[in-house]
């Protein structure tokens, strides 16, 4: 019985030494905004955003004049034309605010549908170099507050390399 607990020992503690792992960190959002069809992302998102603002301008104009035509005749409305008048007028003012808070949700879903290439191109690339240096663990550096990184573990520069991604110049 001895025999066998301390093979079981012995099995396990050459089992976790040999299965070590390897670990790296990176700058996805870093390398992200370097690419060149991040600039083009940008592009289409400001032009959807365009449009959505158009629609909300001319809904703001509509109700605005609607308002003003309101206070202007109000003296000379009777009760029941005002109140039909205010409901109406609340109703839009509802409508806008949801067009508003819809429009911000469509404005986050584009650019999350704008961005889904980049980062599946990205994700591409780190698996390959991941895989080609023996990587079990990439850690991505942005938004996460690592007290410690060894720079010869960061493959940020390795992928950007892969993906033909130019590192800025800083001048002086």
């Amino acid at each position: 019985m001895k025999f066998k607990i301390t093979f079981l020992f012995i099995t396990l503690l050459s089992t976790i030494s040999i299965a070590q792992t390897k670990t790296g960190t990176i700058d996805s959002d870093y390398i992200i905004n370097l690419m060149p069809e991040a600039k083009v992302v940008i592009e289409r998102s400001q032009s959807y955003g365009s449009r959505l603002d158009s629609l909300f301008s001319i809904k703001m104009q509509d109700y605005q004049t609607r308002v003003a035509d309101f206070r202007e005749k109000e003296k000379e409305m009777g009760e029941l034309m005002k109140k039909t008048l205010v409901k109406e007028l609340t109703a839009l003012e509802q409508d806008i605010k949801r067009y508003q808070e819809n429009g911000n949700k469509l404005m986050q879903l584009k650019q999350d549908e704008l961005m889904r290439p980049l980062y599946k191109k990205l994700n591409t690339a780190i698996d390959e170099i991941a895989k080609a240096e023996g990587y079990t663990l990439i850690l991505t550096i942005a938004g996460n507050q690592f007290a410690y990184v060894d720079d010869n573990y960061d493959i940020t520069k390795k992928v950007m390399a892969k993906l033909g991604v130019k590192e800025p110049v800083i001048k002086e």
